[in-house]
């Protein structure tokens, strides 16, 4: 079975970060963790040009997908380094590097702490990504076609859920 849209994929990965001297560090691997992801193409659960690259394909193929900062978590934005008030934190433990979800104006985005001097804390809300070319390593495990539940949620269920237990999410 290929794959289309409405059905659920489950796949190994390898993410890499490629660096700018061509070589590439991991960032994760499904693999090392013995827990492949599970996923419902076509209803935006993974990154638009990875799944591009895995429509069509089927189980037991395998595949090397590279990824433009474009095509995955979108080019840096400087004007998403802002400062705020020390305050804006309430009474958290916060050093540079610390990373924090917060809800934005177009849902939950990932804000990062780059530097704190006195009571001036300057974050960035770029995507830890952002502005990086990602490469997949995938093998492809198994195609099948969503369940009525699964639709009406736009992502893969534990086995055995019915749709009538299941509040609808979106309209195919």
């Amino acid at each position: 079975m290929s794959i289309t849209a409405h059905q659920v994929v489950t796949l190994h990965y390898v993410l890499s970060d490629v660096l700018s001297d061509g070589s590439t560090r991991v960032l994760d691997d499904s693999n090392a963790r013995q827990k492949p992801l599970e996923y419902l193409h076509g209803h935006d659960n993974i990154l638009p040009g990875l799944e591009r690259d895995l429509d069509g394909k089927a189980a037991g193929d395998e595949l090397r997908v590279t990824l433009a900062p474009a095509d995955a978590y979108g080019l840096r934005n400087d004007d998403l380094v802002q400062e705020v008030s020390r305050a804006s934190f309430g009474g958290a433990d916060i050093e540079p590097g610390s990373r924090f979800q917060t809800e934005g104006e177009a849902g939950p985005q990932i804000v990062t702490v780059l530097n704190i001097e006195g009571e001036t804390v300057t974050v960035d809300t770029n995507h830890p990504l952002a502005g990086h070319t990602l490469r997949y390593q995938v093998k492809i495990l198994d195609v099948r076609e969503a369940t009525r539940a699964e639709l009406a949620k736009g992502h893969p269920l534990p086995p055995g859920t019915e749709h009538s237990k299941v509040e609808d999410r979106k309209v195919l």
